[in-house]
């Protein structure tokens, strides 16, 4: 039984009874006496949760968006324990249909979808859920990189997939190491400042999976990685995801970059910025990062094919961020 089953009976605490449940990505929807449901454990602070509600009921006010709010059990507290000794989250619910990644028209309505987003979610900034500055997050990242490398090259013995990890680290590694230098003399620290006094805040896991159609209308669902950061991050996190479905077509990154700044025009430091988030190597380092924290004995099929297909991307990739023009 999956343990989200054991999480049903912890509407009891919100006044509800299920009539019928399934399980969705990580969680198990409900249909219940008021509507649907969804219910998800939870392992973070009430603070943030409480905010995380306030994003998403200005979503659900502005009335043109819609958003799976976070609903309060009868003791009004957001997070309930179980009887399974675990904490979990009930927020409203909705069918709908995720954005189709294979649809030109439908990717560039999220992207618009995304901008409207942008314009209605702000907070005044709280240190404790600001995003890592870039930077500092990048330069990390080198260090993961290099760590990696220097271990296989130190490695006597080493497979195919190692072998070519190790071929792959020094040319993305580069990469990385550029768009670092780059970021550390261009406007970001003006752009974060900027944003952080304007209290915008990002989704922060902006994908076609939590962007939905429901009715006629955008839907924004699981927030639970939301953070005060420069709203280029969700853009460029959204763009990454689907440009690497379509080989990295520059006619499409620029579809997708109007789209959305016809609802919230980016300025040339904005701009300048995407091109560097899109320009990190970031699907390597995550590539890496895994291959450095799991055992090294047994590498599976879907990680030698992800790194195939980042070396046989990899040229279109340069190609694209050399001749977008936005």
């Amino acid at each position: 039984m999956c343990v989200y089953d054991h999480g049903l009976g912890v509407l009891e605490q919100y006044g509800l009874t299920a009539r019928s449940s399934s399980r969705g990505r990580g969680a198990l929807i409900c249909e219940t006496d008021q509507g649907l449901k969804v219910i998800r454990e939870y392992r973070g602070s009430v603070k943030k949760l409480e905010l995380q509600r306030q994003i998403q009921q200005q979503v659900e006010e502005e009335g043109t968006l819609r958003a799976d709010v976070l609903i309060p059990n009868l003791e009004g507290e957001l997070a309930s324990q179980h009887t399974d000794g675990l904490i979990y989250t009930v927020r409203n619910w909705f069918y709908g249909k995720e954005c189709d990644t294979r649809s030109r028209e439908e990717i560039c309505r999220g992207a618009a979808a995304l901008a409207r987003l942008h314009k209605i979610i702000h907070l005044p900034a709280e240190e404790d859920y600001q995003k890592e500055p870039l930077p500092q997050e990048c330069a990390r990242h080198n260090r993961e990189i290099r760590k990696v490398q220097r271990f296989l090259q130190k490695k006597q013995k080493k497979s195919e997939f190692e072998r070519q990890l190790l071929e792959a680290a020094g040319l993305f590694l580069g990469q990385g190491l550029e768009v670092t230098r780059r970021l550390e003399d261009s406007g970001y620290g003006r752009l974060r400042e900027r944003a952080l006094a304007e209290g915008c805040v990002c989704h922060g896991e902006c994908n076609q999976h939590n962007l939905l159609t429901v009715e006629g209308k955008p839907a924004f669902i699981n927030f639970e990685k939301w953070s005060f950061d420069l709203p280029v991050a969700d853009l460029y996190q959204f763009m990454r995801k689907i440009l690497e479905k379509h080989s990295w077509d520059i006619e499409l990154g620029r579809r997708m970059v109007d789209a959305y700044s016809r609802i919230r025009p980016l300025s040339r430091e904005e701009c300048e910025n995407l091109l560097l988030r899109l320009g990190y190597p970031w699907k390597f380092w995550k590539l890496a990062n895994y291959y450095a924290n799991n055992p090294k004995v047994w590498v599976s099929a879907k990680t030698v094919e992800k790194l195939a297909q980042m070396a046989e991307q990899r040229e279109k990739w340069l190609f694209f961020l050399e001749n977008l023009r936005i």
